[in-house]
């Protein structure tokens, strides 16, 4: 059976209710990270963007590549850049609308790995794992954007951009966006945009891809992504700049030290995007997480991730930007109890502190480097589950209901009564996967364990999902275009 979406308009999800930082800690993380700038400045390894950022006021030391800038520049920049950052999908139903504590939960990763589908095998990933995870994800109401969730290991980078976004946008008509290797390669997708869209000027009123290009922890701008975020930004392109600082290792080991430096990292990203176009849409973009310092271990699981992403939202709200922030990786080796209740504490945080654009809220394994298709239906429960809580309690004339009670009276039945019928769809949240009848019927049907539904759920959604397609002329286009262009490229594995 074809997995059927709703064609109605999709309700508007807020957050911003939970706070883990007070409005003066919110003050002092700034005051210092202006400090940080004046005083220890940002290393740009990027020859051009470094005398962009001179050109605009910034102290630099040539022998050190490090550009120290006034806070006034700082808040110039920042003041240009947009306050909302609509990121379309092919399908306007799949529209996105990033500002306030509007919010919305997607993919993420760049995983090298998959847990395979049919044999449970870890092995590295293809591109028909990109086409795969893509459908699975447009068959995911909850699922509500694609960061393309993992790199193609049998392509060499020089043709990795052009196929991965392709595979991608070819299976999902959700909002998709990705990290990038080659300049030639972002150049190549701002034509392959413009072809699908139908011109520049169509593609700029309603951009269906986005790209990432990465900070490094601490304070540096490297030569190569800070050319592919020159590149993306003079092309058009909306932008995520995401750093990545870590509690411990390549952050203070503090929360509140961290959120400093994953501040001024992060306004450099818009500064950067702001001196080169201004008004260029540029997320603010943070990837905090920590370490496990009794062994040095890598955590993107931990709880304190969740809370400084969403003290990030906080942050980002009081410079009045869209913030894409971070939720949902774990550490587990395969789905199961930890795969979800990591994801489930961390999305929940970020999306009642009302972060816009919550990337990595589904799929990840082993600290990012796997996926696992049948996650994406775990998560996707899970991603409902946190838009229920952010829909809140309506209390209104009717839903308090003092009519029905009257009605049915002490000792009657709700279930029959038209006032329940009325609101069976619009107070509760029904999850696809999670298994809610009795126990006879559930051992009747095989016993199956949540990984093992979900895996099922999965491979139907491949068998029978169909995204929408790319126009055949359009894809001709491309492929004539685009000779780099693997005939594979957009196919799963059962075409």
């Amino acid at each position: 059976m074809a997995h059927k979406r709703s064609q109605k308009i999709r309700p508007v999800y807020n957050g911003g209710f939970y706070t883990p930082l007070t409005d003066d800690g919110v003050a002092q993380i700034h005051n210092t990270s202006m400090d940080v700038f004046e005083r220890v400045g940002i290393k740009i390894a990027y020859k051009p963007v470094l005398e962009l950022w001179r050109k605009a006021g910034a102290e630099i030391d040539e022998e050190k590549m490090i550009a120290r800038i006034d806070r006034n520049i700082v808040a110039k920049c920042v003041e240009t850049a947009p306050k909302e950052i609509t990121l379309c999908g092919r399908d306007s139903r799949h529209d996105l609308v990033l500002s306030g504590t509007r919010t919305y939960m997607g993919t993420g990763g760049t995983a090298l790995n998959i847990l395979d589908l049919y044999t449970g095998e870890r092995r590295p990933t293809t591109i028909r794992d990109v086409a795969a995870a893509a459908r699975v994800v447009d068959a995911c109401d909850d699922i509500e954007f694609f960061v393309i969730t993992c790199f193609p290991c049998e392509l060499q980078k020089p043709v990795v951009d052009v196929n991965r976004f392709y595979a991608a946008i070819n299976n999902t008509s959700k909002h998709v966006m990705g990290g990038v290797y080659t300049v030639d390669g972002v150049r190549k997708l701002a034509r392959m945009a413009e072809l699908i869209a139908g011109s520049k000027d169509a593609f700029k009123a309603r951009p269906f891809m986005s790209m990432i290009t990465c900070i490094m922890s601490p304070l540096l701008l490297d030569r190569d992504y800070t050319a592919l975020m020159e590149t993306a930004c003079l092309m058009g392109i909306p932008l995520a700049t995401p750093c990545a600082p870590m509690a411990g290792s390549t952050s203070p080991g503090t929360l509140a030290g961290t959120l400093v430096q994953m501040n001024v990292e992060a306004l450099a990203g818009i500064v950067t995007t702001q001196l080169l176009n201004p008004g260029h849409p540029t997320l603010y973009s943070v990837v905090p997480t920590t370490t496990d310092l009794r062994t040095g271990a890598f955590c993107f699981g931990s709880v304190e991730m969740g809370m400084m992403n969403a003290a990030a939202a906080q942050i980002a709200r009081y410079y009045n930007l869209p913030i894409y922030n971070t939720a949902g990786p774990s550490e587990a080796k395969i789905p199961d109890s930890q795969s979800a209740y990591e994801p489930a504490i961390n999305v929940l945080l970020s999306a009642m502190a009302g972060a816009n654009y919550i990337h990595d809220a589904a799929g990840l394994l082993e600290s990012g480097l796997s996926i696992a298709l049948q996650t994406y239906v775990i998560d996707n429960d899970i991603a409902g589950m946190a838009r229920r809580v952010l829909a809140g309690i309506t209390v209104d004339p009717d839903r308090l209901a003092a009519e029905c009670i009257e009605r049915v009276g002490p000792g009657g039945n709700y279930l029959g009564d038209d006032h329940t019928t009325a609101h069976m769809r619009d107070e509760f949240f029904y999850p696809t996967l999670a298994d809610r009848k009795p126990r006879m019927v559930w051992e009747s049907e095989g016993k199956l364990s949540t990984e093992e539904r979900a895996r099922h759920i999965a491979m139907k959604y491949l068998e029978d999902h169909k995204p929408m397609p790319i126009d055949a002329v359009i894809d001709s286009q491309i492929r004539k275009e685009f000779p780099e262009m693997l005939a594979e490229t957009g196919k799963i594995y059962n075409e």
